[in-house]
């Protein structure tokens, strides 16, 4: 048995490789979903296709009763648009995509668990689906593997995401708000073009955008309760021109953070209010268009205790952090499943001072591929599958 966990952990860790080498975008993860498939297969676990490029892997589909549980396993797929500068022997191949995030690791991870699940699939006292999901990058995934029936009959699901903030092995899982919602906007910004040395006839959107930009600085900070969680950026300003040209037009774009739904509807109220009225006074008109993402991540109580307790019998009870604040910024459309079902989403620590504090979305970023063995041990934990004690060669 150990010998096949040794293999398991090993056969994880080159498939993480090989999909970091080969990253796909959102809804293009098509040789990702392949190799997800014949990896099933090869393990004679039955998959079955949701929402196109999604996988549903079934492992003791047949074991129901009135006292089982059936729980879902989630990993993500999808790279990002990113040109990695790592240095890695297994960087990407494809020029101006990369893993930047960690879904290779998610995604092997996972298949370590379908490997080490099956191998004690008579044993799992309920039914286990593992859910391979696209696009969780901005393309709502989590929602349409949803409307494809990816949580039918499913109890309660289970997530995670690496996160190189926390040291290594460390676990953060809080009941309720973990991670934000987020959203996008557009400012478009149109004035009156015209030649640089002549000013007075020029209603010039670079000076509105500038000014725009300067003003949402004070939206937080000045517009909203200080007990209130938020953040607006904004992230490009785009404005062509010759250098004696005032352009006719003006482009922003920028990201809100929020913890709730009230709290979103209040920020979009005040881009508009803000970015409308600061144009006017420099007599541009300004037409705001505002993009909503995902809603933030939140707990269910019950699951997320089950998995911090799980976490604690497997690594100690120092393996959870204290020192992360929350709720995280950062946004995840697995929040989709939990206004579905129960569930919990958790985040575990990769930097072990190797290399691995690079934050996510960076081009120097690499998954570390010492977390596969211990939150395989974890998944295969919620299964009620034991899984052998880490040792040093699954470092």
């Amino acid at each position: 048995m150990t010998q096949y966990w040794r293999d398991t952990v090993q056969s994880a860790r080159q498939m993480r490789r090989t999909l970091h080498a080969r990253p796909e975008l959102g809804w293009q993860e098509n040789e990702t979903c392949k190799l997800i498939r014949q990896s099933l297969t090869d393990l004679d676990i039955p998959w079955e296709t949701c929402a196109g490029l999604g996988t549903l892997g079934r492992l003791a589909p047949n074991k129901t009763s009135d006292a089982s549980t059936h729980i879902a396993l989630r990993g993500d797929m999808d790279a990002l648009p990113i040109l990695e500068k790592s240095g890695r022997p297994w960087a990407s191949e494809v020029s101006g995509c990369m893993h930047a995030c960690g879904h290779d690791g998610h995604t092997a991870t996972l298949l370590a668990a379908a490997r080490w699940l099956k191998y004690h699939e008579d044993s799992l006292s309920g039914p286990v689906t593992l859910l391979f999901q696209p696009a969780e990058e901005g393309g709502h995934g989590a929602l349409k593997m949803m409307e494809d029936g990816a949580l039918r009959g499913i109890d309660a699901i289970y997530g995670w995401h690496n996160w190189p903030a926390i040291p290594f092995g460390r676990m953060v899982c809080p009941d309720g708000l973990v991670m934000c919602g987020n959203g996008t906007f557009e400012l478009l910004l149109t004035g009156r073009g015209g030649h640089a040395s002549q000013p007075e006839l020029c209603r010039d959107p670079v000076l509105a955008a500038s000014a725009i930009t300067l003003a949402m600085q004070q939206l937080v900070s000045r517009r909203l309760s200080p007990q209130r969680t938020a953040v607006v950026s904004i992230t490009s300003i785009d404005a062509p021109s010759g250098p004696t040209v005032i352009p006719e037009t003006a482009v922003l774009g920028g990201s809100i953070r929020v913890p709730d739904e009230r709290t979103r509807e209040e920020v979009n109220r005040l881009i508009t209010e803000i970015a409308t009225h600061t144009a006017a006074s420099y007599g541009v008109h300004c037409e705001v268009r505002l993009y909503p993402r995902y809603q933030a991540t939140i707990n269910h109580p019950q699951a997320a205790h089950r998995a911090r307790t799980l976490w604690q019998h497997l690594y100690g009870d120092d393996a959870l952090d204290t020192q992360l604040e929350l709720p995280v910024m950062a946004s995840e459309d697995f929040s989709y499943y939990l206004q579905e079902i129960p569930g919990a989403f958790a985040l575990i620590g990769s930097d072990d001072g190797d290399n691995h504090d690079r934050p996510c979305h960076s081009p120097y970023y690499d998954f570390n591929d010492r977390l596969i063995p211990r939150v395989t041990r974890y998944f295969s934990e919620l299964a009620g599958i034991d899984a052998p004690a880490l040792s040093t060669t699954d470092d």
